[in-house]
């Protein structure tokens, strides 16, 4: 399954920072044969002690965690829906990621100790900063879905219904947008909504904002906490969320591991481990969940869409899992490791048999019967 989440803001905002720190935590793309092999594109474990404690549990020889793309994607500048700058490169590259991450600047220009890093707009306004970028996205979705409306309206007028049902989803579409609303803002019912998706509309794709501090001077969060409140409850009242992050301190950690990390990151004035709580967050940010395979060979978390169903979630292995599904021994993972072993669990009545129509859990340890 690839799932690709878009890096995206202003010049100066820490985004190539944040995206040299996600490499360094990089997987083996052989894993991966669905990643794209490039430089702007980072594939990235994420983290989950379960893997960890189930690879224990098994004596495994090889150990391998989902994973997501991040794509660096090129700095946007205002008037990129016209053209400026990279913009096109920028709309299109974007186009093809699953997500949007949106690195907001909420450290000052100038720092405690000295330095300066610069701002193109030469001063801090997270929530301008946001309305800047939204808006090309916008303007770039209004381009679109007006040239469609036209092409569907002909079609609508000789009776097709298909049409007649885009028609209607375009022309609840296009007020919001030229009210610079998002598209995924718009209340589409359930056969309105598919047709709007096929049209890859940019503020369709759920956004996670990733604000971004810095440590040894003082951010916005305590220099201006009503300027800081006033911008994640408007990030809140759009149906995203925020991870509040310091990409700087995250990419010069980015060489240690374990206990020797947190110490230096305590010691930086870092707060929680903001890259994995990103990643975490993007993880969920797709309605994504996962299972696991576990044995002496191999220990995997395999990535599946909330509510897939078993045969479904078996095609995360290889697509022939599905139509040659026959059953599936299931445990969760918990039980299995406080149980010592797979026959002390079968023994308990702890591995269930189940069938083509159950819904994986998150957590579930899954053995296909195929």
């Amino acid at each position: 399954m690839s799932l690709s989440i878009g890096i995206v803001g202003l010049p100066n905002v820490g985004k190539s920072t944040l995206f040299n720190a996600l490499t360094k935590k990089g997987v083996p793309a052989e894993n991966y044969p669905f990643c794209t092999i490039d430089p702007s594109v980072g594939i990235v474990g994420v983290p989950d002690e379960r893997l960890q404690k189930l690879s224990e549990f098994s004596h495994t020889q090889k150990t391998i965690p989902a994973a997501i793309e991040f794509v660096d994607i090129a700095g946007l500048v205002a008037g990129a829906a016209k053209g400026e700058g990279l913009g096109n490169k920028f709309l299109a590259n974007i186009r093809e990621t699953d997500a949007i991450l949106e690195i907001v600047r909420i450290f000052p220009l100038k720092s405690e100790k000295g330095g300066e890093v610069m701002h193109v707009y030469g001063d801090i306004d997270p929530l301008r900063d946001i309305r800047v970028i939204n808006l090309e996205l916008i303007l770039a979705d209004l381009e679109t879905a007006t040239k469609r409306l036209g092409n569907v309206s002909r079609e609508a007028k000789r009776g097709d219904k298909e049409a007649i049902i885009e028609e209607a989803a375009l022309n609840k579409l296009i007020p919001a947008l030229e009210a610079e609303k998002m598209a995924n803002t718009v209340d589409f019912d359930e056969k309105e909504l598919p047709k709007m998706q096929q049209l890859n509309l940019l503020t369709i794709k759920p956004i996670l904002y990733g604000l971004n501090k810095r440590a040894g001077t003082k951010n916005l969060d305590e220099s201006h906490p009503e300027l800081f409140k006033e911008l994640t409850d408007y990030i809140l009242s759009t149906g995203a969320q925020y991870v509040v992050l310091d990409a700087k301190i995250e990419d010069e950690l980015k060489d240690f591991e374990g206990e020797e990390k947190e110490m230096f990151r305590v010691e930086m004035g870092g707060g929680e481990n903001g890259i994995n709580n990103l990643i975490t967050q993007a993880y969920k940010l797709l309605g994504l969940e996962t299972y696991f395979t576990t044995g002496e060979k191999e220990t995997r978390a395999w990535t599946i869409h909330k509510g897939s169903t078993a045969p479904v979630a078996g095609m995360a292995i290889h697509t022939d899992f599905k139509d040659k599904f026959i059953r599936a021994e299931i445990i969760n993972w918990k039980d299995l490791i406080d149980s010592g072993s797979f026959g002390e669990a079968r023994a308990k009545g702890k591995v269930r048999t189940e069938g083509k129509e159950y819904i994986v859990k998150d957590g579930d340890v899954i053995e296909f019967k195929i």
